[in-house]
């Protein structure tokens, strides 16, 4: 909601929505409608989400050439993928803490990067046990109870 309340700041826009169209005219003056606001905010989430796995990709590699392109296509796949994983997350419920993980090794390697060479592949090893560890666990724990279809949980 605060990112809608500063793009209004800068760009006039109505309260109400005009179909599927991302301006409108109102009194004369060319407005933007909500719609153009939800899109703004989501695809400025995609390219935060983005920058976030910049780190992460570091850690595998320092060629800048793969740096770029798994940064744009993190940025073209994120909205997708993010749907893919809001209905999978209650299956793998223990895939936070897989990732947590994750993120705790990768940024001990960048801390102890002049100290210890980690090969890409050590690297690549301990993400994948880590993640597959974690959805191992959690697909184990949710085939015992199953989701109850009929009331949504």
């Amino acid at each position: 909601m605060a990112m809608i309340a500063r793009l209004r700041r800068y760009l006039p826009m109505t309260e109400r929505l005009d179909g599927q169209r991302f301006f409108t005219v109102e009194k004369g003056k060319r407005l933007a409608t909500p719609l153009l606001g939800a899109l703004v905010a989501v695809e400025l989430a995609d390219v935060i989400f983005a920058l976030d796995s910049i780190p992460a990709i570091f850690a595998v590699t320092s060629e800048p050439f793969l740096v770029f392109t798994s940064n744009a296509f993190a940025i073209l796949g994120l909205r997708s993928m993010y749907f893919f994983l809001s209905d999978m997350i209650r299956r793998f419920e223990y895939l936070t803490i897989g990732l947590a993980l994750v993120l705790a090794f990768v940024g001990l390697k960048m801390l102890a990067v002049d100290l210890v060479k980690i090969p890409i592949w050590a690297s690549l090893a301990v993400i994948i046990a880590t993640l597959g560890t974690s959805v191992l666990i959690s697909s184990r724990k949710t085939s015992v109870r199953p989701p109850d279809v009929l009331s949504g949980r």
